[in-house]
């Protein structure tokens, strides 16, 4: 006797699925949500490198344009807005204190400080690579370290 199963022919494969950036997760940010995210953390690379002449202290105002721009409309981009402003504003300080130490110790604190100037910008650069990518994945990315002024 033949069993009915294997006469039967296979069902035609089903399309593939589309791929995970097509589609937002249930109740997580869009596609453009996350953009806007990813593009709040980048700006602070050009305002760095636009402002590289004067010390680069331009790197909180991309974000800051950004988060003031789309806070209301766009949740996620308020929260990595805010994360990438206040990281910005902590390198600026941290940096600052830098320069106070060496003009105060009459450029003795430049033994101290230009290390330290240079392990930040090379965290700075890392850090905001990796808060980019997450954002732009969806993820809320948290700073390691950053003051918290901007709730």
């Amino acid at each position: 006797m033949n069993d009915p199963n294997e006469s039967a022919t296979p069902p035609p494969p089903s399309s593939p699925p589309p791929p995970p950036d097509a589609q937002p997760a249930p109740g997580g940010p869009g596609a453009e949500e996350r953009q806007w995210a990813m593009f709040a953390h980048l700006s602070a690379l050009v305002g760095g490198l636009l402002t590289s002449a004067a010390g680069g202290w331009g790197t909180f105002i991309g974000p800051l344009v950004i988060w003031l721009v789309k806070k209301d409309t766009m949740p996620f981009v308020d929260d990595q807005g805010k994360e990438a402003l206040n990281f910005n504003i902590t390198m600026a300080i941290i940096c600052l204190v830098l320069v106070i130490l060496s003009i105060v110790t009459l450029g003795i604190g430049l033994i101290i400080a230009i290390p330290l100037w240079i392990i930040i910008g090379i965290a700075w650069l890392v850090f905001t690579i990796i808060a980019s990518i997450k954002a732009n994945e969806g993820v809320a990315y948290r700073y390691p370290f950053a003051l918290r002024l901007v709730k």
